[in-house]
């Protein structure tokens, strides 16, 4: 069962709409869920409009049969970047060593086109933090969380962009992110594949 606030799924799936009327090929994302659990995504971005247009690049490469990335989808390639553009997305010059062109933005052009969209998407996503980490005051986390130690807990790997990973309680990573000293991209854990399944 989702604990997911379903107004922030509909908003998400609203936004994903707005990019299909510019983008018919786009296919409709399946679970708007699946963008909502994690911190971020194989390019390091926070859910925002940003992410999902980004998201919707690899969606209309999938439907055109362009493969736009490489390295286990790390690596964002030239055909990821032609694709971006069309989205009204700019990028770096050069290529990140390890990510390619993922760190793509959005153009002045885009941000008009999508205003109304990232304005919802926006309110959406506070609510769904406020939501979240809210704490009623009248549940008790254990000395761990009251003085923001890690309690012992099982530690999991974090990656970063640049291939460098660290072992991390997830409460840890939760409490403020963990920055690379290789590249300056924060750690996160990945997600794992099936595991909601059973």
């Amino acid at each position: 069962m989702s604990t997911t606030p379903p107004v922030l799924a509909a908003e998400l799936a609203q936004a994903w709409a707005d990019i299909q009327r510019y983008h018919p090929e786009l296919p409709d994302l399946a679970a708007p869920e699946s963008l909502i659990g994690e911190s971020s995504s194989a390019c390091g971005h926070e859910l925002s409009f940003e992410r999902l247009l980004h998201e919707a690049v690899h969606g209309i490469a999938a439907a055109r049969g362009v493969r736009d990335t490489s390295r286990a989808g790390r690596y964002h390639n030239r055909r990821f970047l032609a694709i971006a553009e069309e989205l009204g997305l700019d990028h770096p010059e050069e290529p990140h060593p390890s990510s390619g062109f993922s760190l793509v933005t959005l153009s002045l052009e885009a941000k008009r086109r999508y205003r109304p969209t990232m304005e919802r998407l926006q309110r959406a996503l506070k609510a769904h933090t406020a939501a979240t980490s809210s704490d009623t005051g009248r549940t008790f986390r254990g000395p761990a969380a009251r003085h923001g130690s890690s309690g012992g807990g099982v530690r999991v790997k974090a990656v970063c962009d640049c291939g460098r990973n660290v072992r991390v309680v997830p409460s840890v990573l939760a409490q403020a992110p963990i920055v690379c000293g290789g590249c300056g991209k924060p750690f996160r854990i990945p997600e794992v594949v099936g595991a909601a399944a059973g």
